[in-house]
């Protein structure tokens, strides 16, 4: 990524630097895959929620996975059709549920039997019928970070393989439910397509059952997860679509009527974005010695909650490479962005770059020790 210094210098740091080209490159890549496919793509907007990036999103037609009301609510304000609008989430409060019934959105991802009856009692005090997918927890290991899989039987998401009976006899009871679907979704940061592979042998069996046992199935959501390079966000800009959609066409076996449906978030936006920030001082230790940065954990959590890795660069210097622990000044000793990060020289009020922050990066920020939420800048 091309950065411009020339105008950062002036710039009050820490900011969120997206790249607009990058992002339309890959918002297109992605809409010319979905269209060759036939394949219905929703944007997952927990990973981004910049009202420029949903804005850009919404111009290439993608729909948008939300997870909570006030999700729901920004989709509608930045002008994405209700009916590509999905809603997921364990912990439906009523009156978000609500605010989708008056969208008429176009499905809710329902986790429990519980949230299915209470849809169904929402939706008859309103005179309508909801259409709802079965989120199922297809016990798949995704082989990634424990904080970010959500496929396994451990995990608090979907309805586990042994209710789906149940779960579906009751969708098929309840006279304001309708149910049109099923909702999957094993983790995230996947860079293996054997796991896809796996999502869809157990895909195929269960939608063999709901034939079997007369359910008209024709939204089949397998959720998102798809990784970045996080190590070579230049040379590798964005992930490979092409194998990632064809590890579905290949592997599921469809009926007729029947559309597959994705969730992508981090695939879509992380690469466009940097968290830019400052070297307010480098401190020298005995064993190693700190770039101390303006940004902090509270600006980026990632790498403090996950011990996620991105990549760090002095955009600054053309010095000798050193080694530093790159440290923010929040108190917390995991206000660390990585450590023994190698980086030009650096100095006082060089500029440091933290690459791939275009996803769970500024949605993921907070103000703890009354730190200010850093602004964004975008480059066309």
């Amino acid at each position: 990524m091309n950065f411009p210094i020339d105008k950062f210098a002036h710039t009050q740091t820490p900011f969120y630097f997206y790249d607009i080209e990058l992002l339309r490159q890959t918002l297109g890549e992605v809409s010319h895959m979905a269209e060759h496919y036939d394949f219905a793509v929703h944007f997952a907007v927990k990973a981004n929620a910049n009202p420029r990036i949903l804005d850009e999103v919404r111009s290439y037609g993608l729909g948008i996975d939300c997870v909570s009301g006030n999700e729901v609510r920004a989709a509608l304000e930045h002008g994405f059709d209700p009916k590509k609008i999905v809603y997921a989430g364990v912990g439906k409060a009523d009156w978000e549920i609500n605010l989708a019934l008056d969208a008429d959105i176009e499905c809710f991802n329902v986790e429990s039997i519980p949230e299915m009856e209470v849809i169904n009692e929402l939706a008859m005090a309103k005179g309508k019928v909801a259409d709802i997918a079965l989120r199922i927890n297809p016990n798949v290991d995704a082989h990634t970070h424990q904080y970010i899989t959500t496929g396994l039987e451990e995990n608090k998401f979907g309805i586990g393989l042994w209710e789906v009976e149940a779960a579906a006899a009751k969708a098929r009871e309840l006279s304001n439910i309708n149910l049109v679907g099923v909702h999957f979704h094993i983790g995230s940061q996947i860079t293996d397509m054997g796991a896809f592979q796996a999502l869809c042998t157990r895909i195929n069996g269960l939608l063999r059952w709901f034939e079997e046992q007369k359910y008209l199935i024709s939204v089949v959501n397998v959720g998102g997860g798809l990784g970045i390079d996080y190590e070579h966000p230049d040379e590798v800009p964005m992930p490979d679509f092409k194998a990632y959609f064809e590890t579905f066409a290949k592997h599921l076996e469809l009926r007729d009527g029947q559309k597959v449906h994705f969730e992508l978030g981090r695939s879509l936006v992380a690469q466009c974005g940097s968290l830019i920030t400052r070297v307010l001082y480098v401190k020298k230790g005995q064993k190693k010695q700190f770039a101390i940065v303006d940004a902090g954990m509270n600006d980026l959590i990632r790498p403090a909650l996950y011990h996620a890795y991105h990549k760090i660069e002095n955009i600054s210097s053309s010095a000798p490479v050193e080694k530093y622990d790159v440290v923010g000044p929040v108190c917390e000793s995991s206000d660390c962005f990585g450590k023994e990060v190698v980086l030009a020289g650096a100095k006082r009020g060089d500029l440091i770059a933290i690459r791939s922050a275009g996803a769970y990066g500024e949605v993921m920020s907070s103000r703890y020790n009354l730190r200010p939420f850093a602004e964004s800048r975008f480059s066309e």
